[in-house]
């Protein structure tokens, strides 16, 4: 194992999260920026766009934004459910609203027809990897986080609350904090996922 494998492996969906954190503000803001801006993307496009919502303004957008926007299109009899989900992630000390920014994909596919049609797909790619790096990140540091996607339920009221350009496009939101209770056992799937094709040579894959 290496490092890197390593904190592949410490990395889970944590969902137990809380408020007391290590890392002062700054430095949770300074880990995630690093994370975001140092992630690879087609073109160099750099398309993606992250809010950064911390203490209050986190609990505000589970316990107002997706509370009432969850409370209009759930069936009342499974709401209750619904509610001690969000009042779980509005434990968590921030979340990260992940954003793609529209007029980089349109702009690039005017300055770039023939692969056009790429540049939407290229741009989710982006997202993960800018995901998947800030994730890496705060787990280095001890710092949990999961994945929810409340879009586009929740976008109007985040665009009207925060100002958010009409040309960003929300793509997930991870609430992340301290580590109240690790994650379970993971159920690793590794039939057909590989093919390895290579001339004389035999080698062995992940069973």
């Amino acid at each position: 194992m290496t490092y890197f494998t390593d904190l592949q492996t410490k990395r889970r969906s944590i969902y137990a999260l809380g408020k007391d954190v290590e890392l002062s503000n700054q430095e949770l803001i300074d880990t995630i920026q690093r994370a975001v801006l140092n992630t690879p993307t087609a073109f160099n496009s750099q398309t993606s766009r992250v809010v950064i919502l911390l203490d209050e303004e986190s609990d505000a957008f589970w316990n107002e934004i997706a509370y009432s926007e969850l409370e209009k299109v759930t069936p009342a009899e499974a709401f209750e459910g619904t509610k001690e989900r969000l009042k779980g992630f509005a434990q968590a000390k921030g979340t990260i609203l992940f954003y793609e920014d529209q007029d980089v994909v349109k702009g690039l596919q005017e300055q770039f027809p023939l692969y056009a049609e790429n540049f939407p797909i290229w741009s989710e790619q982006g997202h993960g990897i800018a995901l998947y790096a800030t994730w890496l990140a705060l787990a280095e540091k001890n710092i949990g986080m999961n994945v929810q996607h409340y879009n586009p339920l929740v976008d109007a009221q985040l665009a009207e609350k925060y100002d958010i350009s009409a040309n960003w496009k929300l793509r997930a939101q991870a609430p992340f904090g301290q580590i109240v209770a690790p994650a379970g056992d993971k159920d690793i799937q590794t039939e057909d996922r590989f093919k390895v094709l290579v001339t004389n040579n035999h080698f062995n894959l992940v069973s």
